[in-house]
């Protein structure tokens, strides 16, 4: 079933103006960077460009998977860049970025999932930016817990990995991943670093079933998450899977309160919340619960 355009009213995003958002859309047009913000089409991007928010992606434009929600390129992805983590830490330094948030393709190609690049990048924001926060928002890196263990020992300030979906939607939508697996490398974070703010975050309107959301919120719970993103599923084109809901603003309201009953410490829910969506907000909320 595919629903009827437009949007609700309650998905219509500001555009982007302002000197700060024409500022990073220039870094995008001279090749300078990659976000998720622009590759992915996030209706945010002219609110957190406006604020400064900029979640950059590593390890180039075409990922390794064939998730049907994605609208990152598919295709054979080149080789890591050597002088991709000097430019990142510029474009940080330059913006003058507070709490930088980091993302890649999913590189199934590369036997360390691209571990090393987000630890090469780390290193190199903070020689350059050592007050600003760092996020990482990475792939199930192929259960390597080697790769993961080098992640974790390089000490982000918030390590991410979204679980995306319920478990009976996996095939259909990320027919790549695993859901237990995915909920295993979120535990060996909590096993390797107990302190460590760890992010998950779902999309829904996919399909899934009401009584399907909570038991996957107990499991990320239970897997150590204290930082939770939910938000609406847009599909990029009609070659993508399907809307199959649009959820009011009211149903995010109370999802919000029942993941607050878990025990999430920072949690953002709203039709139009993407994983950095109020990044450095949420680990501060999360901070101080």
């Amino acid at each position: 079933m595919t629903l009827p355009y437009p949007h609700p009213d309650w998905l219509r995003a500001p555009l982007g103006h302002g000197p700060r958002y024409r500022q990073i859309l220039a870094y995008h047009h001279q090749g300078q960077l990659r976000s998720v913000c622009y590759d992915a089409a996030c209706p945010n991007r002219g609110e957190c460009w406006n604020s400064g928010t900029v979640t950059f992606m590593l390890l180039g434009d075409k990922c390794s998977r064939t998730c049907r929600f994605c609208n990152i390129g598919e295709g054979i992805p080149s080789a890591p860049d050597p002088t991709e983590p000097q430019r990142l830490a510029e474009a940080v330094a330059e913006l003058e970025l507070q709490h930088a948030v980091f993302t890649a393709v999913t590189r199934d190609d590369l036997p360390d999932g691209g571990a090393a690049q987000f630890v090469a990048v780390m290193q190199a924001v903070r020689q350059r930016s050592p007050a600003c926060r760092i996020e990482l928002l990475i792939s199930d890196l192929q259960h390597n817990w080697r790769a993961l263990a080098a992640i974790v020992a390089a000490a982000p300030d918030v390590l991410g990995h979204n679980i995306e979906t319920v478990p009976r939607l996996y095939p259909k939508v990320r027919p790549q991943a695993d859901y237990r697996k995915s909920l295993q490398l979120l535990e060996k974070i909590r096993q390797q670093a107990p302190e460590l703010p760890i992010k998950s975050g779902l999309m829904l309107g996919l399909g899934e079933r009401h009584q399907e959301i909570l038991p996957v919120l107990k499991d990320l719970r239970a897997a150590g998450v204290t930082l939770l993103t939910l938000g609406q599923y847009l599909a990029p084109s009609k070659k993508h899977h399907p809307v199959q809901r649009y959820l009011p603003p009211q149903e995010f309201t109370e999802l919000a309160q029942k993941a607050k009953e878990l025990g999430f410490s920072g949690i953002e829910s709203g039709p139009l919340v993407r994983s950095s969506y109020h990044a450095a907000e949420q680990y501060e909320e999360g901070s101080h619960a």
